[in-house]
Formats: C-alpha cells, structure tokens, sequence
C-alpha cells in the first residue's frame, strides 16, 4: 500500500483537518441511530439546549450551568463522532492514494479472444469485458484484472504493493494472475480479463479501505445489544427516578437528571466501538492485507490452528548446500574445489549454494582459466549432472543415481562409507549430491530446505498462545518429520494433496476450532474457501484470491503469524476498554449520585469520599470527565492495546488489573481535578 500514508502519524494535521469536518457532518441523527448509546446522547443535548435557551430567554433557572451541560453534552456526541472519523480517515487517504492508479487507460483488445495471434485495436480499458484479451508491453499498464495466457514480463505492483521491486508474471503455475493499474516493465504478456469494470481488486481495495463495505461484525453487533440494553435499563432508572422524586416533593431538575443519565450509561466504549473496529482493519491494511470484512479480522484474533505451507513459510523453499563430507583419502580443500569446479555451470539455486558454501568456508575463489579452455557440462534436469573437462580431469557433480552411473560404478559397489553417508542424510530430511574426478566418488554435498531463522520461536510464541501449529508439506513423511521436528511445529500433513488440505481442516472444524491457512495457488482454492481465515497471495491465482477473505499485498506466507496477532489485538482492545468503560461508569456513580441525593438523605454522605466541592459541581466535574475520557482514549482505540503472546488467563488477569481497575481509579482523580478547576474558576 501506498509508503506514505503508512508512515503517517495518528494525528497528522491533515487527517485530524478532515477528520474535524466529518465529525461534525456524523452528527446527522440518521447516521447517529447506528449506535444507540451516542445517539441517546444527542438527544440528551438538544434537550439540555433547549431548556438553556429557555433559562436564557425567561431568566429563570440556572442558564450558566445548564449551557456549560449542554456544550459538554455536545463535546461528548463530537468527541464519539470525532473518534469514528479520525479511524476511517487513514483508510480515505489511501483510497485517494489507490484512485490514482485508475486513468483512462487504453488496451490492446484482440478482435477475436480465441485467436490471439490476429490483430489488435485500441480501446478504453472501462469498455472490457470477462474473457477479453489484451496485449500489453514493456511501459504500459495492464488495464484490468486478469490470467496471463501467454508470454513472461516483468511487472511493477509498487501502486498496489508498495514495493518498488519489480516481480516476474508468466503465463501457467501461481504466478500469472496481474493486477489493473500495475505497469509491465520488460517484454510482452497477453492477459485473458477476468474482472469486468467496476470490480477490479483495485476498485474492491478502495471501497475496503474507505470503510464504505465495512458491516458490524457479529461481536460488534452482540456488544451493541448489551450497550443498547444497559442505556434503556438506565434510562427507565432515571425517568422513574424523576418520578420518585416528584411524589416525594424533592426538587431535581431536568437537567441534572439528564445529566444523570449520560454519566451512567457507557458512553465511553460508545463512542469508541465504531473506531475500534476500523482500526483494526486498518492496521491490517498498512501492514499490507487486505480483509474483505471486519469478520475476518476477528477470526484471526480466535484461530485455534494455524495451517502452514513449508515452503516459502517455514523454509526458503530453495534446497541449499550446508555441508561437504568427504570420502577417506581426499582432503575437504579438494572436494569443496572438486564441486567449485562441478558447479561452475549450475545455475540452479542448489548450484549456487554449494559455489557459496565452497568459498565461504575454504576461502576459494573461482578459477580464471588463461592457458587451458576447460570444458564445460552445464546442469541438465535430464542428466542431473553438471561438471567440467580441464587437463584431463573430468569432475561431475550430481544425484547420487546419476553420478553412480556415470562413473560406471553400481549401488552395490559404492563403498559402505560412502553408502552410509547418503543414508544418514536422506534419514535426516536432506538431499545428497554425489562428485566424482575420473570415476573416483570424492564426496557428497548435504542439501536441505532450511529453515528460517527464528521460526522456531514464533511457533513457541502461538504456543503459548494456544495455537496449534500444522506444516503442510508435499514431502515424503521422513523427510516432512525432520523439518518439521527442526522447525518446531505440533503436527504436519505429508505428501499433502488439496483433499488432504481440506479434509483436514473440516475435521479441525467439526471439533470447534477455528482454522487459518494461507495459499497461492489454484488448487489452494477449496482450503481457503473452507479455512475461517483464508489468506491469499497477491501474487498467486485469481482463484485463489477469489477464495480467500484476505490477501495478503506483499505475497509473505509468513505473515499468517502476524495476522493472528492483529486479530488478537483487535479482541483485545475491545474487551479491555468494555472493561474500563463499565468500571468508570461505576466510578462515576460515587461522584453525582451523593451530590444529587445528599440535601435529602444526609446519610449518603458516607458515599461521598470525593469530597466535591458542591452538588453543582459534581455533576458539570462528571459530564467534563465523561467527555474528555473518549478523546482521552482515541490512541489507544487506534493504535490498540499493546498484545503479548501468553495465555488467556493471564491476558484476563492483566486486563482486569490494568483496565479494571485502572477504570475505577482514574475517574475518581479526574473528577476531583476537574471538581477543583472547576471550584477555583467560579464554573458553578
């Protein structure tokens, strides 16, 4: 995503500027009614505006203090609307930031979509349709989503990635899916269209990033039942109240009782849910995922097992070279010089491993040949053998089988050493190359998939999470075992094929687990389908983006691990400011409820351990402290509470202590600081 609105700070003066401007437009009733709590409020201080005016025209009454009610009444609704605006700010900017990849781009249409090799016209990418194909070369821009059918380029997705680095799209495997809006930099592709206009991932990512999709979440919608709840109990509390203190010839203003009702009911985590929410999807966007719902994100925080791809997740996915081990009567200088030689012409990763490994632990170099031109046999995947011819030395490198054969020397006469070696690297989950000088074995090379570093401890981390690890992988189940032993994952699928995948993750599923797995390739489609969190690759199939409910921009499988802990944070932050809304709420009873019953029943005087100033006081001390808290706790709604992996017992405990109690404390300091201004300055 677009590096510049990443690395702009929560408050930004330009996100605050337009910010300030929505806020105000969400005061509009009929968008307030989605969150009932805040919508209460507003409706609470219009009524305290209207009895203001009243005092203010009659003059009766207390005009001062019911205006400084209904301007705080005010900043509380503003405050809430402001919390909202402020979260889906980021994703606007990057909407605007994405929109700049649409022009009015032209494309390469064939005439006839079967026969692509005829002639081409040019038209206006808004005029393709599903199946059309277009020709697009180096400089220009592939006008939509699509397969590539023929041809490889490279392609900048820096205005969808944020990568400057160019990737390599080619027809066939999980790597021809293109994106509209991404610039091919070398060569030609012919992309087949397989998204019509209006439904690009690009027009798909605005409408995400801009909010303009997001729905309430099944937890979001269960906590708005219990905050509508508790603000309907709360308000036939203080209207029977009134009705009580009527019949009893006690002398309670509408606005204090009005006023009553805004401090108890929980304003706080009202006016921050929405925010909550949006944050969270944002955080995945600038981390560069995209959910296509705010469901999605909250499974991540709840995923029981976690289904991994070994290679590319756990491994490099590239076989390297990580030891030399030489036959008795040849030194370890000449074998690894012996393979240096071999390797020459071996352009494979393998190849290139073991030239690396040679000079990084002998000290060679390559050789600069002046007088004699060596021979050269470069790796063939029919012969699986590369080597050179130089003053009569003929060294092959290679698959045991091969080598073998072309040193005419069978299985059974290898020596056992040598038969030993290959074993005790195959039992250990690695590959072994055999070299050879003039029919003579010098050696083998132990390849493995290594694994990344560090991996070891994140799996430890989910653990303790309480998150089963599973490596998928389509090795043999020996070598599966070690890697997967190395790696320190809990379980693994070997030889794994797309049933298995699935068949697996249903089975997880009928226990009441919530699986997460990610994939890019097509036949990855039903497991991501299936999976609770499916994160596709941006770089892998169009099925399987289709797929998924995520896709992660950067194409890092790896990343799986972070979205968990994203979702988890997401959870997590709703749940701890619940917790220090309810138990502020509880805080704030001690501070307006002795003040208002205080004249009448002398006893309540017990409760007043604040020791405000007035009744007055109290109460405008509360509504302050009841507004400023949701400005007060906008950060850390958006930012989100700071996740550690450990269990959940003692992420509840910590949350209780911290924002439990914390809840109940800091009114109790901040309605007293407030009660003393508001004293020294005469406010009531």
């Amino acid at each position: 995503m677009s590096s510049d609105i990443a690395k702009k700070s929560l408050f930004d003066m330009s996100l605050v500027a337009a910010a300030a401007g929505d806020a105000i437009r969400k005061l509009d009733p009929r968008a307030l009614m989605r969150n009932p709590v805040i919508f209460v409020t507003e409706v609470v201080a219009a009524l305290v505006s209207v009895l203001f005016a009243r005092d203010l025209v009659t003059g009766t009454g207390q005009a001062w203090f019911s205006g400084q009610i209904a301007a705080w009444l005010w900043f509380t609704v503003l405050f809430a609307t402001f919390a909202e605006a402020v979260a889906e700010g980021r994703g606007k900017a990057q909407a605007a930031s994405l929109r700049k990849t649409r022009t009015d781009t032209m494309a390469k249409r064939y005439a006839d979509s079967q026969e692509t090799g005829g002639a081409w016209a040019s038209v206006n990418a808004a005029g393709l349709k599903v199946g059309d194909v277009v020709l697009v070369e180096a400089g220009e821009l592939i006008p939509s989503d699509g397969e590539i059918i023929e041809g490889v380029a490279s392609v900048n997705e820096s205005a969808i990635t944020g990568e400057s680095a160019p990737v390599i799209r080619e027809a066939g495997g999980d790597r021809s899916a293109v994106t509209g809006g991404t610039t091919v930099l070398s060569d030609w592709i012919k992309v087949r269209i397989t998204a019509a206009a209006g439904s690009t991932f690009i027009d798909r990512m605005i409408a995400l990033v801009e909010g303009a999709e997001r729905q309430k979440t099944p937890n979001e919608l269960a906590l708005s039942v219990l905050l509508s709840g508790m603000t309907l109990i709360f308000l036939i509390a203080v209207t029977t109240l009134y009705g009580l203190a009527a019949y009893s010839g006690m002398v309670v203003s509408i606005v204090v009782l009005v006023a009553l009702l805004v401090t108890l009911i929980p304003t706080t985590i009202g006016g921050l849910l929405s925010a909550i929410g949006i944050a969270g999807m944002d955080r995945l966007v600038r981390f560069n995922v995209l959910a296509t719902s705010g469901r999605a994100v909250e499974a991540a925080g709840d995923v029981d097992t976690l289904l991994l791809d070994k290679t590319g997740t756990i491994t490099f996915g590239n076989r390297m070279a990580t030891e030399f081990v030489a036959m008795s009567g040849v030194a370890e200088l000449d074998l690894a010089e012996a393979l240096l030689y071999a390797s020459l012409a071996d352009e494979t990763p393998e190849g290139r491993s073991i030239v690396a490994l040679a000079k990084q632990l002998y000290g060679l170099r390559e050789p600069v040949f002046k007088d004699t031109k060596p021979v050269i046999v470069p790796f063939a995947a029919q012969t699986r053998v590369s080597g050179i011819d130089l003053d009569g030395r003929s060294i092959r490198k290679g698959a045991i089988d091969s080598i073998l054969k072309s040193a005419g020397i069978g299985k059974d006469q290898a020596s056992a050493e040598f038969n030993s070696a290959v074993d005790k690297v195959a039992r250990t989950g690695g590959t072994p190359l055999a070299v050879s000088e003039n029919g003579r074995l010098l050696g083998i090379v132990h390849l493995k998939d290594v694994v990344k570093p560090g991996i070891r401890d994140r799996f430890n981390a989910l653990r303790a999470m309480g998150i089963k690890t599973v490596m998928v992988t389509g090795d043999n189940p020996v070598t599966a075992a070690a890697i997967a032993s190395e790696a320190g994952v809990d379980d693994f699928i070997a030889e794994a094929t797309p049933e298995d995948k699935l068949a697996f993750i249903r089975k997880e599923q009928s226990g009441g687990r919530l699986i997460a797995m990610c994939g890019d390739g097509t036949n990855d489609a039903p497991a991501l389908a299936q999976a609770d969190v499916g994160v596709a690759m941006q770089t892998g199939t169009q099925a399987a983006r289709e797929a998924g409910n995520m896709v992660d921009l950067d194409s890092n499988p790896t990343k799986l691990i972070e979205i968990v802990e994203i979702g988890k944070q997401l959870l997590m932050t709703r749940g701890s400011l619940t917790t220090f809304s309810i138990a502020n709420d509880v805080a704030k009873y001690f501070a307006i409820l002795p003040a208002l019953f205080i004249a009448t029943y002398p006893e309540l005087g017990a409760m007043n351990v604040m020791k405000l100033s007035s009744p007055q006081s109290a109460i405008l001390s509360a509504v302050i402290f009841n507004a400023l808290i949701i400005i007060a706790l906008i950060p850390l709604a958006l930012r989100g509470v700071a996740y550690r992996p450990v269990g959940a017992s003692l992420l509840l405990r910590r949350n209780l202590l911290i924002y439990g109690v914390g809840g109940l404390i800091v009114p109790f300091i901040g309605i007293k600081l407030i009660d003393m201004a508001v004293a020294f300055l005469h406010l009531a």
